[in-house]
């Protein structure tokens, strides 16, 4: 069976020299780490999309900027392909909270994290330090789901 593959965007928010990462696994399935952001809903903008779920995801307002990366991955048992695109973000106002629940239960941790941090964290797509501290636009090939 073939269906079309999902679309998402994701924000590449650097703050400080941090880098805004989520971990997105209900119930911290894993130790992965990933851009903020999700799938986008027909009829807004993606620039629209991506503020919305950073806000939900982190509690923080950001301006949408210019794409960074396009990446792809897939998960072959199931058949699940994700296109997304990554847009260099500002942050607007928020500060991130302890207290924050994204309302859709999916994100559980938020945090900024160093160029250095990153090094010691499982995270996806393996490019995302090169684009967020470096020049991009960058391109991603199919790559396998993560889990």
């Amino acid at each position: 069976m073939s269906r079309s593959p999902r679309l998402a965007c994701r924000a590449v928010l650097l703050h400080e020299n941090r880098l805004l990462l989520v971990n997105a696994w209900p119930g911290a399935q894993s130790d992965l780490w990933c851009a903020p952001g999700g799938g986008a809903n027909p009829g807004a903008s993606l620039p629209d999309n991506l503020a919305r779920e950073v806000h939900e995801e982190t509690g923080l307002q950001v301006t949408v900027g210019a794409p960074c990366l396009v990446n792809e991955y897939h998960d072959p048992q199931s058949g699940f392909h994700q296109v997304e695109i990554f847009f260099r973000c500002t942050l607007v106002a928020g500060a991130l909270s302890e207290a924050w629940r994204d309302p859709e239960g999916i994100v559980h941790t938020r945090r900024f994290v160093t160029r250095d941090e990153m090094a010691a964290l499982r995270f996806k797509p393996d490019s995302l330090p090169d684009v967020a501290w470096g020049e991009g636009p960058g391109y991603d090939p199919l790559e396998l789901l993560a889990r």
